[in-house]
């Protein structure tokens, strides 16, 4: 039965290329529900938020974001995802929350705090933010995680079956270890990925950025302002995102590729 659901687990989600990295993923077969069900809880979180009242800064995050987004539409046309476009639509918002933080759901709805900005300072910083967070997006993050969350699951309930089946004191306590184990690992190993699709979005990020005229150097003195606002003690083996250091010697490594597509 164990086996049985590694097979199945296996079998879950489609194959799909990252766009930019190339990298192989699993994604869900079933994107359109994903994208309904994220559309839905993107409404329930904007219908209970209070959007900014600062016409200036909410006119920029959508100057930003649309030239971030036309420049998006225009790569994946050009590079083969022509189909698949017509999964985003794209929106914008400001909203009044001093968290220094944003988020974008499957589908391209994305949300910027007014935290954020005395840090991003200005219009190319914000485009490295939302170049990252339309790079989940492009990236089928959301997808990817809720595959590896199935198959997590489904794997684990085969180890409880195992342990439901077994008698025997020592038996029995080997598959109770055995199913710790598992859960510790794959958990750890959730966080990891988590960390390399952080990272993966900087990349991508950087790149849309630069495709929307921003210069990507940027990035590096934001991330910088970021880590001087940062007071998180989490070390990075247990964080799901890269530590401020790494996130930044990354970030310099990806410059060249970047500064490939940037014109002023």
């Amino acid at each position: 039965m164990f086996l049985a659901a590694l097979v199945l687990a296996s079998c879950i989600g489609t194959s799909r290329v990252v766009p930019v990295t190339g990298r192989k993923q699993t994604v869900s077969a079933d994107n359109a529900t994903l994208l309904s069900e994220s559309l839905t809880e993107y409404k329930k979180y904007v219908s209970s938020s209070k959007l900014s009242t600062n016409a200036t800064n909410t006119a920029m995050v959508k100057r930003v974001g649309q030239k971030l987004a036309n420049a998006v539409i225009t790569y994946l046309k050009n590079n083969g995802y022509a189909n698949e476009v017509n999964n985003y639509n794209w929106e914008f918002n400001l909203v009044q929350d001093k968290q220094v933080n944003a988020f974008c759901m499957p589908g391209g709805k994305i949300v910027v705090y007014e935290g954020l900005l005395p840090v991003t300072q200005t219009e190319a910083a914000l485009a490295i933010v939302l170049g990252h967070e339309i790079a989940h997006a492009v990236a089928y993050h959301s997808s990817e995680q809720y595959v590896k969350a199935q198959k997590t699951q489904m794997i684990g309930q085969g180890i409880s079956v195992i342990g439901s089946m077994v008698t025997g004191t020592n038996t029995s306590a080997a598959v109770s270890t055995i199913s710790q184990l598992y859960g510790l690992g794959s958990q750890m190993a959730t966080l990891k990925y988590s960390r390399d699709n952080e990272t993966e979005a900087d990349r991508i990020g950087l790149i849309f950025a630069a495709m929307a005229g921003y210069d990507p150097n940027v990035a590096v003195s934001f991330w910088q302002r970021m880590a001087s606002n940062s007071n998180s003690n989490t070390p990075t083996w247990l964080s799901t995102h890269p530590s401020d250091a790494q996130r930044i010697a990354n970030i310099q490594k990806c410059l060249p590729e970047a500064l490939k597509y940037y014109k002023k």
